[in-house]
Parts: C-alpha cells; structure tokens; sequence
C-alpha cells in the first residue's frame, strides 16, 4: 500500500498509531492557529480600530503573512517528527513556537505603537 508522502511513510517501520494521531493532531492545531492568525489579520484591518492607520495596516500584515507561512511550516513539522517517531529518533524542537513567539510580539508592538502615535 502506498501512502502519501512517500518521504515519511518510506523510511523505519510504523510506530504506535498513537503517537501518529497524536502528531496529527498538533498538526491540526497548528492549520487552526494559521487560520486564525489571517482571520485576526483580517479583521484588525477590516474593523478600523482607532489606531494610526499605518501601524494598523503594518500589524495586519503581519499576521497574514504569518498565517500564510504557519501552514506549510505545520506541514514540514509534521514530516519531520513523524521521520523521527518511525525510526525511533528524539523528537525535532518546535521551531514554529519561536516563530510564532515572534511574530505575537511584534504585532503587539506595532498595536501598541498604533494606540501611542494614533
């Protein structure tokens, strides 16, 4: 049986379907935390809070692009701890945290900045 993608489910032997859905699952999570991240985006825009427009815009930018980037980042994370639980290696860090760490912090500058110089 043949299974996509064939760089994951062709390398080491099937691990406990456990730690398969439980992989999946923080998958999801992360597709979740992209949509909201546009969905955030688009709505600090669309709502026209009472912040510089320049700022606003900035911080809406931001986290779209971020949404954008989240979802194959969630993708590649997938594969790679997947690999990893099918030939029995520690499990890869977490970059999309620091990622994502990042990017909550410079939209809350950009907010703050928006209220300071509005």
């Amino acid at each position: 049986m043949r299974r996509f993608p064939t760089s994951v489910y062709g390398t080491g032997e099937e691990p406990d379907p456990r730690f398969s859905l439980a992989n999946e699952r923080t998958f999801l999570a992360w597709t979740r935390t992209a949509l909201a991240l546009i969905a955030g985006g688009v709505a600090l825009e669309v709502l026209g809070l009472d912040l510089h427009p320049g700022f606003r815009l900035a911080a809406s930018l931001v986290l779209i692009i971020a949404g954008t980037a989240v979802a194959p980042l969630a993708w590649w994370e997938w594969m790679r701890t997947e690999r990893a639980l099918r030939q029995s290696k520690p499990l890869p860090g977490a970059v999309s945290a620091v990622i994502l760490g990042v990017v909550v912090l410079a939209v809350g500058l950009l907010v703050i900045a928006g209220v300071v110089w509005r």
